[in-house]
C-alpha cells in the first residue's frame, strides 16, 4: 500500500516535533513514529526527510550522551545505555574515543564518588554488606580489579565474623 501525501506529512511534522524537545537516535525515532501508527513506508520518508537536513546523527547522540555521563557513569555503563538505545558498538566506541580526547573520563574517580554516597571511608563491613557493595558496583559496570583497589583506598575492610 503506497503512503497516502496527507500521512507522509503528518509523520514528518510528527518527526520534527520529536526532534524539537530532545536529540534522539534513529531506532528511538522510529519506534516513535511506529507508535504513533505510521505506517512503514510513512517512517521510512520521515526519517530521510530529518536525516537530510541533518537532525538525525547517532554519532552526535552518543557523543552528547557520552559527556554528559562520564563524570558520573562508568564507560562499561555508558556503552550498555547506548546499546540499548539502538547505538550500535562501533559508533559508541568511536564516540566514546572522540570525548576522551575532549575531556579525559577518570573512571576512579566516578568510582571513588559512588562508594562515598553508599559508605564512609575508613568503615568495616560484615561480610553482607561488602558483598551487597561489590556487587552494587560491579553491576554499575565498574571492574573488580578497580572495585577492590578503590575499596582497599579507601580503607572499607570486611569484618569477618567467626561463629
Amino acid at each position: 500500500m503506497a503512503v497516502t501525501l496527507e500521512e507522509q506529512k503528518n509523520a514528518r511534522r510528527k518527526a520534527m516535533l520529536l526532534l524539537e524537545h530532545m536529540d534522539r537516535t534513529e531506532k528511538g525515532l522510529s519506534d516513535r513514529l511506529r507508535q504513533a501508527g505510521f505506517s512503514a513506508e510513512a517512517v521510512e520518508d520521515a526519517m530521510n526527510y530529518v536525516r537530510s537536513y541533518g537532525y538525525l546523527n547517532d554519532q552526535r547522540y552518543a557523543m552528547n550522551y557520552i559527556s554528559f555521563r562520564m563524570g558520573t557513569k562508568s564507560r562499561q555503563k555508558i556503552l550498555q545505555a547506548l546499546a540499548g538505545k539502538g547505538i550500535d558498538r562501533e559508533t559508541a566506541l568511536a564516540a566514546w574515543e572522540e570525548a576522551a580526547e575532549v575531556e579525559e573520563p577518570d573512571e576512579l574517580a566516578v568510582l571513588r564518588a559512588t562508594v562515598e554516597k553508599k559508605c564512609q571511608p575508613d568503615t568495616a563491613l560484615d561480610e553482607k554488606k561488602m558483598r551487597r557493595l561489590q556487587g552494587f558496583l560491579l553491576r554499575r559496570g565498574f571492574s573488580y580489579g578497580d572495585v577492590s583497589h578503590v575499596l582497599d583506598e579507601m580503607n572499607i575492610t570486611c569484618e569477618r565474623s567467626y561463629e
